[in-house]
């Protein structure tokens, strides 16, 4: 399994990261990135191309980032790459007073917690200053510095027990990430004095605010007490304030108020001292709203007519804001009614919304005939009112429904307008309901309901789902409140024939089968289906479907005149589906080969020479290719220049062909085009880039001291008995062995980290730690063996201190190394309290990886510990002194011979902006 290969950048960089590809023919190439919601995609999409480029990189968009690459042959090549995006924010101090309850000025309390936080990655580190003194844990009887044990390394808090006059001071809270990609430390000042207190506030509004819809409402918010003075801000429980809301201070103003921008307004107050102080109104904005009614008859007679001598109810309601202001009149025929013995009126109460008012006429006489109007509005006025009027008389009836005729079932095609229509009796006549009545979907406009003042639903473009069963049914509103009528209305959608293939390429050559084949995938109506076959215009062949969904066609052996364009057409009552072919003898396009070695063949002073090499697509779908039309240009000139390379023999699948282009001017790039020529013309065509670059060889350089937990991508062995560990002096637990091993890192710094065995028990004499680089790449390559291998500089530190010092070897493993090597590099025994430095020089001639082993000595007093690892292009310089005796530098040969595979599943690096491969 490939180690885990980490990148770290600061926010606000550039992240670019390479996919280095091989394979043939050249993969198509997909970033992707894999995060904890759906919402976290970068960019919004994938990206196609080599190279990931994000500006301004943020926090959020760290994590594993995959490149994936394919051309069709095998699985795809796949590797990822996880990227820390490094950043820390400003510290924020917050104080606060020890369990008790709350006086005005607590921090005559005892105890006082300061609390600091910070957001960061890595994690940060925290400390404490008094003044121009540092506090630490021990330093101050009267401090304690600690984290509490649920946001372990989140946080740092600072305890003052027993307060005294020498604690009232300026507190720095300076968060650190130790500089890690030049992040440099924050700090935070907070000023205890024994005035510190905690924030209050007052409201110089009323609670709640009854206003009228287009006023401006000013909220007025003032602080009562607390030290630093408090930062004042508005929130609504809407979550976010109105746009036009201005906040000036603790003033909120809100222009031209709306119904929607009625809610509970808060005043938050904060100064990071206690809690936060918060006080709220109410904003009601007053507002008349849905005016509706109906008739009930006689509730105690089993009939939903109005008669002469029996009673009848009009109902009225509205909705209104307040609902306690909400006042109802009634009018008979203009004229204003009061309530009577024979004429009731009631009205529900005001807590209960919507509102509601009954006019109960008892022995309803011929004289009680006519038009009754409720009247709504709200005390006090400034509200347009609601009148509705209700009709009584001899033409009063329920309502009921019917389906005009011919219009159920109703035929109509997808993608037409359709009215279904309910004839609707009655008077007066109510809000018709439309609704599905063959199962539980939603109406064509998403709701489950549809409301129809005239009992026509109109679906504009009706498509294939809206096949089924619709319901009218009569509502309770504005008309009687009897049992609902209700009908059916059934409607049947038809649509032409989904047919597959829709389009489909058949490549073929002179003298072979062709057959085509159409199905069939849907239609309506299903039946009566015919099929018409057809090149061009001219009719080859026509019939019905019987049982089977499909027709086919075949042309026993093309000729030049079966080229061309063949369609099945597939019809039914409501239109035509179509199949279409396009039979071609066109040859498939070459595919360049990107992988040549040394393509450059030919470096003279001004001119050069590219070795172009591809291989043919599909070369034995059509007839056999007979030439190449070269075509090439200078990048950015219009002006082709064509020859014709010549083919002898039969075109094979995987073929090598190669072409030497010469006499190309330096340094310009070109364009090549390579279209293969048969029988049938010329086929599709094939475009790349060439480009001249200069021989360059690059200084490498890899340099790990081991102070991030990533280590640089370096593994520990599988196969040994223990493992390295990292660590660093000032956390490392020396009481077992207090004479062996490093007091600091290699710089001298205690907090820096390195790496080293720890040889306490359970370890025994000879057990092995091996730790492994990642693999790096030998450049150039060359896959007819390497004459002169290029030469590298490994170094590193070393610690061996202790009189059980075992050996600490360095291995070159070699990709492909069969037989085991000697160590490079190998020193044993005691060496002294001190940090030395080890070069060795390497010549690999195949991808390779250093491995440093330590072998546990006779004893517990044994640790040997290594850092800043390096690794250099060129032979070693300014060597350290060590004896002869100690250092093996072996003459290492294995080399690992690179194969050309001309139909290669893809394959590929990851390359961060630094030169580590992995």
């Amino acid at each position: 399994m490939d180690a885990l290969m980490v990148y770290t950048i600061r926010e606000g960089e550039t992240l670019e990261l390479t996919c280095l590809v091989t394979g043939h023919p050249r993969p198509q190439i997909r970033w992707t990135k894999t995060a904890g919601s759906v919402s976290d995609r970068f960019q919004d999409s994938s990206v196609f191309n080599e190279t990931l480029h994000i500006s301004k990189i943020q926090r959020h968009q760290g994590g594993r980032y995959y490149c994936k690459a394919e051309n069709g042959l095998g699985s795809p090549a796949i590797k990822s790459i996880r990227v820390d995006v490094y950043y820390l924010d400003d510290p924020l101090v917050t104080v606060h007073q020890s369990v008790g309850e709350a006086k005005e000025q607590f921090y005559y309390e005892r105890t006082v917690f300061l609390r600091c936080v910070a957001n960061s990655n890595p994690p940060v580190r925290y400390s404490w200053h008094r003044g121009r003194d540092v506090l630490s844990q021990g330093s101050d009887k009267g401090v304690e510095i600690y984290e509490p044990f649920f946001t372990q390394g989140e946080t740092k808090i600072l305890k003052l027990k027993n307060l005294r006059p020498q604690d009232y001071a300026n507190y720095s809270c300076i968060a650190s990430v130790r500089n890690v990609c030049g992040i440099s430390d924050r700090n935070i000042v907070f000023k205890l004095t024994n005035k510190t207190a905690s924030p209050s506030i007052k409201l110089l509004v009323e609670d709640p605010i009854v206003v009228n819809p287009g006023q401006t409402v000013s909220l007025v918010c003032i602080t009562t007490g607390g030290e630093p003075n408090p930062t004042l801000s508005w929130v609504s429980s809407s979550d976010s304030l109105p746009e036009k809301s201005v906040v000036k201070g603790g003033t909120l103003t809100l222009p031209a108020i709306t119904s929607d921008e009625a809610g509970v307004y808060s005043c938050v107050a904060s100064n990071n001292v206690g809690n936060p102080a918060k006080k709220s109104t109410t904003i009601v904005v007053r507002a008349l709203k849905k005016g509706r009614f109906w008739i009930t008859p006689d509730p105690y007679h089993n009939d939903d007519n109005i008669q002469i001598g029996r009673e009848v109810k009009i109902s009225c309601q509205v909705e209104a804001t307040p609902p306690e202001e909400l006042i109802f009149g009634w009018l008979k025929n203009g004229r204003a009614m009061r309530s009577s013995e024979r004429m009731v009126i009631t009205q529900t109460d005001p807590d209960i919304s919507p509102g509601t008012t009954n006019l109960d006429i008892i022995d309803l006489k011929f004289t009680d005939f006519g038009t009754y109007t409720c009247v709504a509005a709200l005390k006090g006025g400034g509200i347009p009112e609601i009148s509705i009027d209700v009709n009584i008389s001899s033409t009063t009836v329920p309502p009921n429904l019917t389906v005009p005729r011919g219009k159920s079932p109703l035929v109509v095609r997808e993608g037409d307008t359709v009215e279904l229509e309910c004839l609707v009796s009655g008077k007066p006549k109510p809000i018709i309901l439309w609704s599905r009545a063959d199962k539980e979907a939603p109406m064509p406009d998403g709701s489950l309901q549809a409301e129809s003042y005239d009992g026509v639903l109109r679906i504009v473009n009706v498509s294939r789902e809206m096949t089924g069963s619709y319901r009218c049914q009569t509502s309770q509103f504005n008309g009687f409140n009897v049992k609902p009528r209700e009908a059916v209305v059934e409607l049947i959608v038809q649509y032409p024939p989904s047919v597959e293939p829709v389009l489909l390429e058949m490549r073929q050559g002179l003298g072979r089968p062709v057959v085509m084949n159409c199905r069939v995938l849907r239609a309506h109506p299903s039946r009566v289906l015919r099929y018409e076959w057809r090149l061009g215009n001219r009719l080859l062949h026509a019939g019905h479907f019987d049982q089977s969904d499909e027709t086919e066609y075949t042309v026993k052996s093309l000729n030049r005149e079966g080229w061309g364009e063949y369609t099945c057409d597939v019809n039914n009552e409501a239109g035509a589906g179509r199949c279409t072919f396009l039979v071609t003898g066109k040859a498939y396009p070459p595919e360049f080969y990107y992988d040549t070695y040394s393509p450059l063949w030919q470096n003279r002073p001004t001119v050069y020479g590219f070795k172009l090499q591809w291989t043919q697509m599909n070369p034995n779908a059509v007839d056999r290719i007979v030439a190449y039309r070269l075509g090439i240009r200078q990048t950015g000139l219009q002006r082709w220049w064509e020859q014709e390379i010549p083919v002898d023999g039969t075109i094979t699948k995987g073929e090598l062909n190669t072409h030497n282009l010469t006499e190309l001017i330096k340094p310009a790039a070109y364009e090549v085009r390579l279209t293969p020529i048969t029988r049938f013309g010329e086929g599709d065509s094939t475009i790349r880039i060439i480009t001249y670059s200069a021989p360059v060889n690059p200084h490498l350089k890899f340099h790990c001291s081991f102070e991030e937990e990533p280590i640089c991508m370096f593994t520990q062995d599988k196969n040994d008995d223990f493992d390295w560990t990292r660590h660093s002096a000032a956390t490392r637990d020396t009481k077992y062995t207090p004479n062996t091993g490093p007091s600091d890192d290699r710089s001298g710094s205690k907090q820096g980290f390195y790496m080293y065995i720890e040889t306490s028990r359970p370890r025994k004499e000879g057990e092995v730690a091996r730790l492994v680089s990642p693999f790096f790449n030998v450049v150039p390559k060359n896959p007819y063996g390497i004459a002169n291998p290029p030469a590298y500089c490994f170094s590193f530190f070393f610690h061996m201190y202790g009189k059980h010092i075992g050996t600490l070897n360095a291995f070159l493993r070699q990709k492909g190394q069969t037989a085991a090597e000697g160590p490079a590099w190998s020193l044993s025994g005691n060496q002294g309290d001190r940090w030395k430095q080890a070069k060795v020089s390497i010549h690999p001639t195949a991808s390779f990886q250093v491995v440093l082993e330590g072998i546990r000595g006779p004893g517990i007093e044994g640790d040997i510990a290594i850092d800043d690892v390096t690794l250099e292009e060129g032979e070693c310089r300014d060597l350290p002194p060590i004896n002869e005796s100690d250092c093996n530098l072996c003459s290492l040969s294995a080399y690992e011979e690179e194969h050309i595979y001309l139909a290669a599943s893809a394959s590929l690096v990851i390359k961060p902006p630094l030169w580590m491969l992995p």
